[in-house]
């Protein structure tokens, strides 16, 4: 089969994994994830190349930290001179969608319009692949971000500064190892997008994410002061609420794509701000 002419070029070779390499896949995270400046790396031939994601989401759990620290900074910043607890959590939502240029947003949004926008797989993937904003994006887009305000201004109100913070790291690894579940269990649902162009993860490079990401969670929590039942909670949540999501890619679109895997992100995010909100109200 040929490529069309606009077809991006795909990984080529087998991708290993050392420290160095650890090293810089974490850099091309933070990279492709944020519009945080990431100078050019020692053995980094093309620092704008696209990111091989056959191996390189082994470091986003800790690029996710880093994507994280604006919106902790802010945060704290707000909490400091004593803004009312929904100011403090607007602000560091805001903080995450400047931070990121709202990437995720962008794919939540897409993947509504296109999920439950259009009649067949094809219809839909032109739809998602359309920038302008429909009904169902702009519906999501508003409900994920009053969800994500109002669950993380309950958790500053219960909690204060730590938990505000433990949220927004906590939420910030698991819901981009979410991401990388969806791209590593579902086949490309677009032979030629942007998804099959980066590389899909190894269930073993999936696997390394998920227990990196996993360790993380364990020591924000534990360094926070959250309590273990929201953190469950949330977790579970996010799992669920992401499963239902690759189940409907699955079956409307026949797998993923970077939108589906930007609303994994976002639902992921939403889960464990609500699973940590009962937390501290049980």
């Amino acid at each position: 089969m040929t490529e069309p002419p606009d077809a991006l070029p795909r990984p080529q070779g087998t991708p290993t994994l050392s420290p160095a390499r650890f090293a810089l896949a974490v850099a091309r995270c933070v990279r492709f994830y944020s519009r945080l400046p990431v100078p050019a790396l020692p053995g980094e031939a093309d620092p704008h190349a696209i990111p091989d994601f056959r191996v390189e989401p082994v470091g986003l759990p800790v690029a996710a930290l880093i994507i994280a620290l604006p919106a902790v900074l802010v945060a704290a910043l707000a909490f400091a001179v004593r803004l009312d607890p929904v100011l403090v959590a607007a602000l560091a939502i805001t903080a995450l969608v400047i931070t990121t240029g709202a990437f995720h947003e962008d794919g939540l949004g897409d993947s509504a319009d296109g999920l439950f926008g259009g009649h067949d797989v094809e219809r839909r993937l032109e739809i998602m692949k359309d920038s302008r904003i429909g009904t169902f994006a702009g519906c999501a887009l508003v409900l994920s971000l009053l969800i994500r305000v109002m669950a993380l201004a309950a958790i500053v109100r219960a909690g204060g500064l730590d938990a505000a913070i433990g949220a927004l790291l906590l939420a910030a690894v698991t819901s981009r190892v979410e991401g990388v579940r969806v791209l590593a269990s579902l086949p490309v649902a677009r032979a030629y997008g942007a998804s099959a162009a980066v590389g899909k993860p190894s269930p073993k490079v999936a696997m390394i994410a998920i227990a990196i990401g996993l360790a993380l969670a364990a020591i924000v929590a534990m360094l926070c002061g959250l309590p273990p039942s929201g953190v469950i909670a949330g977790l579970v949540l996010g799992n669920l609420a992401v499963s239902i999501l690759a189940g409907l890619a699955r079956r409307l679109i026949g797998g993923q794509t970077g939108d589906i895997a930007g609303a994994a992100q976002q639902l992921a995010e939403i889960g464990v701000y609500l699973g940590l909100a009962a937390g501290f109200a049980a």
